[in-house]
């Protein structure tokens, strides 16, 4: 992350970020107990921004409540994950087939820049992350279908985390499913939303 980004983070994302590296390192381990006060001390804050960063690491599924006994690690983190990640597989894989059969959608314009973008930079590029909207998100928006890409939006915050992060391979990933999507292919669009993933996936 570049100093400008990190400089725009809140006190509660730092925190969160913080405490979020320390269990995915094993150095908080499943059952630990997250004090507020002691790690409000740590960083030099009120509990105020501790609790929002436990609250979005409690979201993410890091952390958990217990009654009298407050935050703790959670102990299910990476069988949660696993589930989450099939979960949005299948959600990914619907969405590229809708959005297919709707040939993009209101987002037709946005897909074929994705293709084009890809075909200026020779597929060797990292992919455009300057636009307001992700390329899965595009994906979502052209399957038509609001509930799909809540549903989608909801799982996304929760593993994007440990999600893998090829440049070269997404840029090249993009552009096929864009293209298939465009050309109205839904079975191809799934077949390459799911070997996508498979790659994605395979990195975590």
């Amino acid at each position: 992350m570049d100093a400008g980004r990190e400089n725009d983070r809140s006190p509660g994302d730092t925190i969160a970020a913080h405490l979020r590296e320390e269990i995915l390192s094993g150095r908080r381990v499943g059952g630990e107990r997250l004090v507020e006060e002691t790690i409000a001390k740590g960083f030099g804050v009120s509990r105020v921004p501790v609790r929002e960063a436990l609250a979005q690491l409690e979201a993410e599924g890091f952390v958990t409540t217990v009654r009298y006994r407050g935050a703790t690690v959670s102990t299910t983190l990476h069988k949660d994950n696993r589930e989450l990640l099939e979960v949005r597989h299948g959600l990914e894989v619907l969405a590229a087939q809708l959005a297919a059969r709707n040939r993009g959608g209101s987002v037709a314009d946005e897909l074929a820049r994705v293709v084009e973008r890809a075909r200026d930079c020779g597929g060797g590029s990292p992919a455009d992350r300057s636009g307001a909207r992700s390329f899965h998100d595009l994906i979502a928006i052209a399957s038509g279908n609001d509930q799909l890409r809540e549903m989608l939006a909801g799982v996304n915050r929760r593993v994007e985390w440990g999600l893998g992060d090829d440049p070269d391979a997404t840029v090249h990933d993009h552009a096929a499913l864009a293209s298939a999507i465009l050309g109205g292919a839904p079975v191809q669009a799934g077949f390459l939303m799911d070997e996508h993933l498979r790659r994605d996936e395979a990195d975590t």
